[in-house]
């Protein structure tokens, strides 16, 4: 099968460049793979180091001017490619998939992925469920769920989770957990509990939550707990919300990490307590080191943790059940099959192989 991906993002990309990043390192040399994106983004950069994967550079702008020139060359690149399908991951490479492909004699499917928990309306979305999209994917039952009460409701539909690099992201043995805490952390005392999470560091992420729960324990509880946020460090307003809380001790930001895996291998648990996360990279990741994971119960996140058995739930933004959390954590030790629980759930769930397998089946449905 010949695939095009295709991102709007010009930098980071988030889940986005993780997303098909993972696609096409699990389809490269069994398929024919192709990646237009900006050449300025990490997608660009990272799909360009995978062996068999051609990148273009492609820019997806919505000014009118800009747009029609580059619906111009990804039209090219659609009748020269040949490619029996376009997965686009965004409304700006979306759309300009949708015109690229009108009137070419063999047009490719495109799927949608949808990543997001915001509202799908409007008469942009209505016409590229008409004319441009011939089947969705939702990265959780939540957003598929979101999916069919709008016009795409009508086109093949599948819910796929996303998959994460189980091999990459394994249980760490002590001495790479004792260098990790000391590279992060420095010397602790052994009763010390990190907490880890690579979601990022964005308001919405729900970080502060924690920190505002930690501020809320006495002292010598206090002591025993370390924080571990990677992403960007906040900054501004976040970030005075932040100090005045006066956890600055106890929390530590390393910033935008190449290595997630280690920032993780440092952990006891992870944590993602978003407000709104339609699935989460970052969870799955957690579960895959054997983790137990704290979520929230925000979107897509408590289809990826069982409570009590591979992780636990709390009300998103619910400082006071996070609170109890801590406090439960600290004077009772984790179940003892709850680490093999959380690597077991990984494995079976979002490992790359069961990624693969469900996207490959539902492009060969949209195809046929």
């Amino acid at each position: 099968m010949k695939i095009l991906y295709t991102n709007f993002h010009p930098r980071n990309g988030g889940g986005h460049a993780t997303y098909v990043v993972n696609l096409a390192r699990s389809f490269q040399g069994e398929h024919q793979v192709t990646v237009a994106t900006p050449g300025t983004s990490r997608l660009f950069e990272q799909a360009g180091r995978i062996p068999g994967v051609r990148c273009m550079d492609v820019s997806f702008s919505t000014r009118p001017g800009p747009m029609l020139a580059e619906v111009a060359r990804l039209r090219r690149l659609l009748r020269e490619g040949g490619f029996d399908l376009v997965h686009v991951n965004g409304s700006a490479d979306h759309r300009q998939a949708m015109l690229a492909r009108i009137g070419l004699r063999r047009p490719p499917r495109i799927v949608w992925t949808k990543h997001n928990t915001m509202p799908v309306r409007g008469i942009g979305h209505w016409l590229r469920a008409r004319f441009g999209t011939d089947g969705t994917i939702g990265v959780s039952e939540f957003v598929t769920r979101m999916l069919r009460k709008t016009a795409y409701r009508r086109l093949p539909m599948r819910a796929i989770h996303h998959g994460v690099d189980t091999e990459r992201f394994h249980p760490s043995s002590p001495a790479e957990v004792s260098e990790a805490r000391r590279s992060l952390l420095g010397d602790l005392p052994e009763d010390v509990l990190v907490l880890a999470s690579v979601g990022g560091t964005d308001r919405d992420k729900g970080w502060l939550v924690l920190a505002q729960a930690l501020a809320r324990l006495p002292d010598g509880m206090k002591q025993r707990i370390r924080v571990v946020v990677a992403g960007d460090p906040p900054r501004g307003a976040l970030r005075r919300d932040f100090e005045a809380l006066g956890v600055d001790s106890a929390v530590f930001f390393p910033g935008l990490v190449g290595r997630p895996e280690r920032v993780l291998a440092a952990a006891d648990s992870g944590f993602v307590l978003s407000f709104h996360e339609a699935c989460s990279f970052a969870a799955c990741e957690s579960l895959s080191m054997g983790l137990p994971t704290l979520v929230s119960d925000a979107g897509g996140l408590p289809e990826v943790v069982r409570h009590g058995i591979d992780g636990w739930i709390v009300p998103a933004g619910d400082v006071d059940a996070t609170e109890a959390w801590l406090m439960d954590r600290l004077a009772h030790p984790v179940p003892s099959g709850m680490p093999a629980a959380a690597r077991a759930r990984a494995q079976e769930c979002f490992s790359m192989p069961v990624f693969a397998e469900r996207t490959l089946a539902f492009y060969r449905q949209v195809c046929a």
